[in-house]
């Protein structure tokens, strides 16, 4: 089965060109970085985190001696054992009420979905429980979870495991949401959620589980709320989140070699959002594209340019865009599921048009 062409540059350095705390500390260590993969910086930063405080846990289906269905969990089980990485029944509405409970008890749990279409079935637990405990028990309760699942099309999964449904999490208070999109921010990001003492969302790509980067071996984490510039420019702003990141360096490329600079903006997070360095980028260039692998319809691109429009407004050439899935199941056939998201080419044609270049 052939596999769709995803373009998975490599990062010379794991915080871009842009808000750079990862950057300095990386030149600041004078050492060789070695590179690891996505799904392996997954795997390192839950091994640290379980070493460094036995209150966290992994509970999920197929988590133990399986290592979850792509493999990232492998290794796990043997090292901290069955009581410690949990195969739990078929069961997300069980997982995820178990995690909630555990974690108000003073548990440090990480819940695994393995795909992200299956969130459906957690939104009980997560909505009206986990996100609102802390808030209706005047401060008393802490949910110190973190859910950890995926999204993406262009798998050939079909409609029911290929959905990227990180823009439901995003509208509930009490959550927060996370979108690593390089090997460097997966590690750090994870190490924080579990840290943080709120229920944490992270999505991870399927299919950048195999996506290599720079990884530091000294300790590290990334804060929340802050968006890092994968790469400067000065024409237009790209504004990307996960899988889209790599979509909009690769159009940046593609511009180029046309003579637009495009500049890249990774949010990191969709809760909070880091509306001060998207805000500033695009009075900077006075155009913006916000690309996302979400339903378009009331989905992620929608709030991000609204926010853009609303604290750049005077500074604009151009409307703010956005790029989305389309409104549509995901099809299973190659040919149709791979124009039901942006590309690279996609992402540069609105571009060229928003630059007078077309």
């Amino acid at each position: 089965m052939s596999m769709p062409s995803k373009p998975s540059p490599s990062f010379p350095l794991p915080a871009g060109e842009g808000q750079g705390e990862g950057k300095q500390s990386i030149i600041a260590s004078g050492k060789p970085i070695r590179e690891i993969t996505f799904a392996q910086a997954i795997n390192e930063a839950l091994a640290e985190e379980m070493r460094r405080d036995p209150k966290v846990f992994i509970i999920g289906e197929d988590v133990a001696e399986a290592g979850t269905p792509f493999k990232v969990l492998s290794g796990l089980v043997q090292e901290f054992g069955k009581e410690r990485v949990i195969d739990s029944p078929i069961s997300e509405a069980g997982i995820s009420g178990i995690t909630v409970g555990a974690a108000m008890t003073g548990m440090r749990p990480v819940v695994d979905i393995m795909f992200g279409d299956f969130i459906t079935l957690t939104m009980d637990q997560m909505v009206n429980q986990a996100a609102k405990m802390h808030y209706m028990s005047g401060g008393k309760l802490k949910v110190p979870m973190v859910m950890r699942t995926t999204l993406g099309a262009t798998r050939r999964s079909a409609a029911q495991h290929s959905q990227s449904l990180h823009a439901w999490f995003s509208h509930i208070p009490g959550l927060k949401v996370v979108l690593p999109a390089t090997p460097y921010d997966a590690k750090g990001l994870l190490k924080t959620a579990i840290r943080d003492d709120n229920p944490v969302v992270l999505f991870e790509d399927k299919l950048m589980y195999q996506l290599k980067g720079p990884v530091p071996e000294e300790e590290y984490t990334i804060p929340f709320g802050v968006a890092d510039i994968k790469r400067q420019g000065k024409d237009i702003t790209l504004v990307a989140t996960s899988s889209m990141v790599q979509v909009s360096l690769s159009a940046a490329e593609i511009l180029a070699a046309v003579g637009i600079s495009a500049e890249v903006i990774d949010v990191r997070t969709t809760v909070p959002l880091d509306k001060k360095t998207l805000i500033e980028s695009a009075k900077k260039t006075t155009r913006a594209i916000v690309v996302d692998e979400g339903y378009e319809r009331y989905g992620v691109t929608a709030e991000i340019a609204s926010v853009i429009a609303d604290g750049a407004f005077y500074y604009l050439d151009a409307p703010v865009k956005r790029m989305g899935a389309m409104d549509v199941p995901v099809p299973f056939s190659p040919v149709l599921e791979d124009q039901t998201v942006p590309t690279p080419e996609s992402v540069a044609g609105m571009a060229k048009v928003l630059c007078n270049k077309s």
